[in-house]
Formats: C-alpha cells, structure tokens, sequence
C-alpha cells in the first residue's frame, strides 16, 4: 500500500522494542527495524530513535553512519527520539565515549539528583511543541538517569521541561522535523499513544505536501 507510512526504527541492539513497535503500528505506520544507520534513513517517511540502552554502544552502531543519518535529519527527513534516542540527539554524554548525531549543541550528563535512576511519572511544564499540546500529553513516564543539557544557543529548542528531586532539565526539543523525548511516550498511557499518533500524522503531512 503506498499510501501507508514507513517508519524505520533505528535499533542499536540494547532492548526490547515491543511497546515502541505496537505503538506505531496502532498509528497505521509499516514499521520496519534496521540494524544499520545508513538503511535506516533509506526509502522510509520517518526515523524512530528508540529510547532503551547505554549511550556508549548506542553510538557505536550510529558512527558508520553517523555523517549520513545526520545529513538525512537536517535535511527533513521527520525524526522522533526517544530517552536514549533524544540522547543520541545530542553532541556527546557523560555516561561513556561516542559522538551523537549533534544536530542540538549540548551534553548528556547525569541527573543532579538524590533519587537517580528516576522512573515513574513526572509533569511536563512549559509545553511548546504543538505535538504534545494536540496529544494533551502533560504527564509522562520516565526511566533515566542522565538529561540533556544544550548550549545557550540551543536552549531555545527546548519545547517542554520537568524536574526531579530539583533538577530541572528538557522533557523535549524540537529543531524543524526532529522531535526528542526524554520520557516514554509509549508507555505513557493514552496521551503519550496520542502524541505517537500526533507524529505520524505530522509525517504524513509532510510526504504528502512533498
């Protein structure tokens, strides 16, 4: 069917993809997942970073095709990533050695917290990106230990925030067609299969104005 949306999920070989994949299927999306970064952004109408996994390993399977993934994103191609996915975001981080995609200047460093890991529900305040707001996302589930933290420059990117045991850090960015969550979407109830939703349909737009 052609007219149905591919989605690549880019998986870097760190977890179980179930929830991520049925989420995305519930949406209409053909999921396909791809162990290679360069097919990863081939032949597909969105790119999925999923969010399990370590940093480190993560970006040792994007480096082969690190230059080509980051070109595809630039270029539009529409881009959800996920906890580690909205890591991988980033130019580097402090839990191990690797480069990110460094489409937003910053780094990863761990929660300045008592309580590390967080995991549970938390609040997202401040909501800009017009996918949480249509979703009604405000609530969401959280499993990390290390945040974002971008440059001034690219502060503004920052499309919604949250805090733990006071430490407040970006629940999402948005540059053009790339979105990243620093919480589950998918495991975040019926908003958070909304928002999924949300950006499937925001990437079917997008094919269909191409």
């Amino acid at each position: 069917m052609t007219n149905t949306l591919r989605v690549t999920v880019f998986d870097y070989g760190a977890g179980n993809l179930h929830s991520l994949v049925k989420a995305v299927e519930a949406g209409g999306a053909v999921v396909h997942v791809e162990t290679d970064p360069v097919l990863a952004v081939r032949d597909t109408d969105a790119l999925i970073l999923p969010g399990v996994g370590a940093f480190a390993p993560a970006a040792e399977r994007l480096a082969p095709g690190r230059e080509v993934m980051r070109d595809a994103l630039l270029a539009g191609l529409p881009t959800l990533g996920i906890c580690l996915g909205m890591q991988l975001l980033f130019d580097g981080s402090d839990e191990g050695p690797g480069r990110g995609l460094g489409v937003v200047e910053g780094q990863v460093t761990k929660l300045v917290a008592t309580q590390v890991p967080q995991i549970g529900w938390n609040r997202l305040e401040d909501i800009t990106d017009p996918l949480l707001v249509a979703s009604g996302l405000d609530v969401a589930y959280y499993a990390n230990s290390f945040v974002c933290r971008p440059t001034a420059e690219h502060a503004p990117l920052v499309s919604a925030w949250s805090e733990h045991d006071g430490d407040r850090f970006p629940a999402s960015v948005r540059r053009g067609n790339i979105i990243g969550t620093q919480f589950h979407p998918e495991k975040s109830s019926a908003p958070g299969v909304a928002f999924v939703r949300e950006f499937l349909q925001f990437a079917a737009s997008l094919r269909s104005a191409s």
